[in-house]
This record gives C-alpha cells, structure tokens and sequence, in this order.
C-alpha cells in the first residue's frame, strides 16, 4: 500500500489519504483488468499514465510513433527511386545514338578502304618484288612473273567452290543453291629473272578432276607469263578445320608450312582468268569483296533511339502531374 502511495507522488497524511490510496489502486486493478484500446501514437507510458488517470506533465509533448515516422519517409524513398530509373532510362538513348554515330564513321572508312581495293585490283600489273616484306602493303595488287611450273608438287586447298560473278549474280535470289565442290590447284612456280620459288594458285577443279592423271592435258609445260593478285597468309577461323599436310589438304592459306613443305619462299598469287588453258585449272579465283552492312547498323541505332527518346519523353517529361 505505501509503495502504491509513493509510485503516485501522494503523500500519506491521516486516514484519508490512505483511503484515497486505496480507491487509486483498486480502480488500477480494475483499469489493467479490462484495458482501454491506446492509442496507436501513444508511448507506453502515456498509455499507463492514461489508464491512471493521472494527468500528463505540463510542458511534455510525446513524439510521433515508429509507425508515422515510417509514413512519413515512404514518399522520400519512392521519390529517390524515380528520380534514379529517370535518368537511367536516359543511358538507353543516348547510348544508341553514340552507337549510331560510331558507325556512321565506320561506314566512311569501309567506303573509302574499298574505294583503294577497287582502284588496286584495277591497276596495271608490276614485277613482283623479290623481298617479301615488300608485299605487306601489295595485297590484291596484280603482279607479273615468267617461269615454269613443277607440276610434281601440287598443293589442293578444299573443300572450295568456284567463283563465278555470273552463276553468282543469277542465284543471289534463291533460297537454295548448290554450286560444285572441289579444290584450289596450288602449284610451285620457279621465277626464271628473281631465282626464286613461289606458290601459285592455278585456280578452281572439280573434285572428280583433283587428281592430276584426269587433267594432264591442262599441265602446262615450259616457260611461260602470268598475271595474278598477290595473296598474304591466314589466320585459321574459328569452326575452320586444321590443314593436315599428311593428306595434303589445307583448308586455310598457311603460307609458312606450304612453303616449308614444298621448298618455296612465302609468296603467294592467285593466277587470273586469261592464264587459263583447256583441260586445266580455271583461273580468277580471287574474291575480291569486303562486307558493308554499316547502314543497315546505322538505321537499327539510329532507330531504336528515336524510339526510346519518344517513351522517355513521354513517361518522364509530359505525364500529369500527381499521377
């Protein structure tokens, strides 16, 4: 009884503060049996203080609650949000536009780089230089040379189709094509005025005709002038097949070993159309083209900017306000 009289700041003097006491702490028991619902802002002592009908301390106001302050910082973190995917959406344009400029840049460098192929291959044949670094810088370009053949040395390059630009040109359209499979003829070529030996590719025979006893009428004899294109060496790509030198099939130009295996120096041409003979391997084989798809990259950027600018504007720049 005294502990309840001291926990409520009353001082006992005479019988009736006691009494009164007693009615504050029976009227407590009473309180805590059937509780009032407190406030959902109200601290748990403000609630005890309420229950005892004891009167809050002039000058104390009670906070919000964990549950308002939650409320009240819910707008500021989605606001943050938005304003984070806002500008981060932005990334998606402006990338595709800078991918669209970059090839643009790239188109005038494919068109200029063909434009010095085309003039290249159309130039008037030189001598071929003796020293091989010379021909870095001479690919495609038409050389001359005169000497023979050693047609005991072959080399065949396969499986490869034969360039033809008309049978080409005629099929772009098809769905379907199947043009002759067979072989390049490669065949070491003695240059009678640089002493040296180079590898000639004689041009295209079917595969029936890579065996030369079926094609002895078209081996040519004696000393004789070329023209052909200068080729470098490759590099093998990637699902392209290793050369194997035992079964004498390569299937990419590997300068080095051919010449290595059939005691030549590292220079290669491909022997044009008019050095072809009946019977024999047909001539021209070089490919000469170069892929220019840098427009249709430049529509697809170009494009898909255009179009993610336009969602952009629409969803951040004029939507109504408050939505």
């Amino acid at each position: 009884m005294a502990a309840a009289v001291r926990w409520l700041g009353l001082r006992a003097r005479g019988p009736g503060a006691v009494s009164a006491a007693r009615g504050c702490v029976g009227w407590a028991r009473l309180a805590r049996a059937r509780p009032l619902p407190p406030s959902p802002q109200a601290s748990p002592r403000a609630v005890r203080r309420s229950v005892l009908g004891v009167p809050p301390r002039p000058g104390l106001a009670w906070g919000p609650s964990r549950w308002g302050s939650s409320a009240a910082q819910a707008p500021a973190t989605k606001a943050r949000e938005d304003s984070f995917l806002h500008w981060f959406l932005l990334l998606i344009p402006v990338t595709a536009f800078g991918l669209g400029t970059w090839q643009v840049q790239r188109r005038k460098w494919k068109l200029k780089l063909i434009a010095e192929l085309e003039s290249r291959v159309a130039a008037e044949p030189i001598p071929l230089p003796a020293d091989p670094m010379e021909l870095k810088n001479l690919e495609y370009r038409p050389v001359k040379v005169r000497g023979h053949f050693d047609h005991s040395k072959e080399l065949y390059m396969m499986p490869r189709t034969m360039v033809d630009p008309a049978r080409e040109a005629w099929e772009a359209g098809r769905l379907s094509s199947s043009p002759e499979s067979g072989a390049y003829v490669i065949t070491p070529f003695h240059c009678t005025d640089l002493g040296i030996t180079i590898l000639v590719n004689r041009g295209f025979v079917p595969k029936r005709k890579v065996n030369p006893d079926t094609r002895q009428k078209g081996q040519i004899e004696g000393e004789v002038d070329l023209v052909g294109m200068v080729r470098l060496t490759e590099t093998r790509k990637p699902f392209v097949p290793e050369n194997n030198p035992e079964r004498n099939h390569w299937h990419y130009r590997d300068l080095e070993a051919m010449a290595r295996l059939r005691g030549a120096d590292p220079i290669f041409i491909d022997a044009d159309f008019r050095s072809t003979v009946p019977g024999g391997p047909i001539g021209g084989q070089t490919r000469v083209t170069l892929r220019n798809e840098h427009m249709q990259y430049i529509v697809t950027w170009y494009g898909l900017c255009a179009a993610t600018s336009y969602l952009w504007f629409k969803k951040f720049l004029r939507r109504t306000p408050g939505v």
